[in-house]
């Protein structure tokens, strides 16, 4: 089931359905943005190079933010429950279902912004390095 397959199993499926069509891997939008982006850190000095690279590094480590929101908002809750419950409870079970939908739903989102912060900072950091490697 592809549902559950990540986003590298799905690229390599992508690849090979390219490869099969005998269709050049640089018209693919996945490849053309990698080789933008590597175009664009390219044309840059070595040492703006760096300082890009420092803060990418800073914005990836600095996505920890919505782990501890993810992780200090049901405690948060806990400490109000007896005002929310009553809160959401006399106001008719709508406002219970209403709360729990809408508070799923902003931590969900929260968790895939978190990780795809992650991926996209992780990109770009193994580009610089790999330019500057080069250099």
């Amino acid at each position: 089931m592809n549902l559950f397959r990540g986003d590298a199993h799905k690229l390599y499926l992508k690849l090979k359905k390219t490869h099969e069509a005998d269709i050049p891997f640089g018209e693919l939008e996945e490849i053309s943005e990698v080789t933008e982006v590597q175009s664009f850190y390219s044309d840059l000095d070595s040492n703006t190079l760096e300082k890009i690279s420092y803060r990418m590094i800073k914005e990836k480590n600095g996505s920890g933010m919505i782990p501890i929101f993810v992780s200090t908002g049901p405690w948060l809750l806990f400490l109000f429950s007896d005002q929310l419950q009553e809160f959401i409870f006399t106001k008719g079970m709508t406002w219970g279902i209403v709360f729990a939908v809408a508070y799923i739903i902003v931590l969900t989102l929260s968790v895939i912004l978190h990780f795809r912060e992650k991926a996209w900072a992780s990109f770009h950091i193994a580009i610089i390095e790999d330019i500057l490697d080069s250099r």
